[in-house]
């Protein structure tokens, strides 16, 4: 486990700009190169009694572990979630993934109630990071707190011959923008993925990163329901780090 330095810099909303290191987040990690605990993966949508069994397993195998990444279960549960998040922050990780992110980014409420919640249950140095990730999901969970991503999602989309741009995805056999072989078309997705978290770095820089939350809302119903569940439940969260003029 690597005991590394997180030093937050600067805030925009509940965003964060930071050092980790020498290395400014939010940041855009190898997935390659991870090294994550050993975990019970959980499907989302399961009784209580078995995401309790699935945090409890996850605790017992990162238990000991000296890896630097550990999965927070507890499926749909939020208090379950807070648990194993913290349990694991005791055992000593200061690098947190949340699990099954491609079915909370379809589910905004669960989403927001449960990525706000971890923000404020975790110390301040905690780091959340997602292995999965829509580019155009990337604002609103950086303005939600997340500080880490993986660059899985260029993986993935490419092996399955769909295209990343900043706001949608564009499966290449129904939409004939480019010609590209699964390598090149990885390499340009994950291309596209590092500018948009530099285009994020530069937003909470200068203060504008919710004129592109906003923008990039508009990119799916779903995310476009996560910034309102935000703004209508969240007030308390978002205004705490928000500057007044």
């Amino acid at each position: 486990m690597i005991m590394s330095r997180y030093q937050i810099k600067l805030h925009d909303g509940p965003a964060r700009l930071g050092l980790l290191d020498d290395t400014e987040t939010p940041l855009l990690l190898e997935h390659d190169g991870m090294e994550i605990a050993p975990h019970e993966t959980i499907p989302y949508s399961v009784p209580r009694e078995i995401a309790e069994w699935g945090v409890d397993e996850t605790l017992r195998m990162a238990s000991g572990s000296a890896a630097d990444y550990a999965f927070i279960h507890g499926s749909s549960y939020q208090d379950l979630r807070i648990r194993c998040a913290l349990e694991l922050e005791e055992m000593g990780f200061r690098r947190l993934i949340v699990a099954n992110m491609d079915e909370l980014l379809q589910r905004p409420g669960d989403l927001v109630r449960i990525l706000t919640a971890l923000r404020e249950s975790l110390k301040p140095e905690t780091l959340l990071c997602s292995t999965f990730s829509h580019p155009a999901f990337i604002p609103i969970l950086t303005y939600m707190g997340m500080d880490l991503f993986s660059d899985a999602t260029a993986e993935l989309y490419g092996r399955l011959n769909i295209l990343l741009t900043e706001s949608h995805t564009y499966p290449l056999d129904t939409y004939g923008i480019c010609d590209a072989g699964a390598g090149n078309l990885m390499e340009r997705n994950r291309h596209t993925l590092e500018l948009i978290i530099s285009e994020v770095r530069e937003h909470i820089r200068n203060g504008t990163l919710r004129n592109l939350v906003e923008e990039r809302a508009a990119s799916s119903p779903q995310n476009m329901s996560a910034l309102r569940i935000l703004d209508r439940e969240k007030q308390e969260f978002l205004q705490r780090y928000t500057p007044l003029y």
